[in-house]
């Protein structure tokens, strides 16, 4: 039986991003995140917002990313894994379930204007170990790009130039 531990989450980072290295030369970012869910309560009729809160930790490039552009109230789309914890403090045993984040995506501009701002990426952890590797790339402007293409609400040109007004 194939299994799949897979999360998708869009949200707001509920405090600063907190960076740490550990012994293995490796840094890690931990950050919370805030998703909200909106339903009507079938008894009452009543709409219902509930949020969620995460905590959530990426590694080497990936996080580093996070900690450069990244603050409390900013919004991010973070794709990873479940990973649970367990440990024991004065006797009693405790425990927690995080989310490791493999790609992310910022979805707002630093600015929160027209503007510009601080741009996005679509980064990805190389390994599962948390090692240094990333690709992906990092760039200015108003939305990050998946897959190519123009931003989401973005003016396409039309086919209304000549070979002249091509630069290669």
């Amino acid at each position: 039986m194939a299994n799949l531990n897979k999360v998708m989450l869009i949200g707001r980072l509920t405090r600063d991003p907190e960076t740490r290295n550990v012994s293995s030369g490796n840094s890690v970012v931990s950050f919370g995140l805030a998703t909200n869910r909106t339903y009507n309560n079938r008894t009452t009729g009543e709409k219902v917002e509930e949020t969620t809160f995460v905590d959530v930790e990426a590694w080497g490039r990936t996080g580093e990313t996070i900690a450069r552009y990244m603050q409390k109230g900013r919004q991010i789309y973070v794709e990873g894994r479940l990973k649970f914890d367990t440990w024991e403090r004065d006797g009693q045993r405790r425990s927690k379930l995080s989310v490791v984040c493999d790609t992310f995506q910022f979805i707002d501009s630093q600015g929160g204007g027209a503007g510009g701002g601080g741009g996005g990426g679509n980064y990805q952890r190389g390994n599962q170990g948390g090692g240094p590797q990333g690709g992906g790339q990092q760039g200015g402007g108003q939305q990050p790009q998946r897959g190519g293409g123009a931003p989401v609400g973005a003016q396409t040109p039309q086919d209304d130039y000549g070979d002249d007004d091509i630069p290669f």
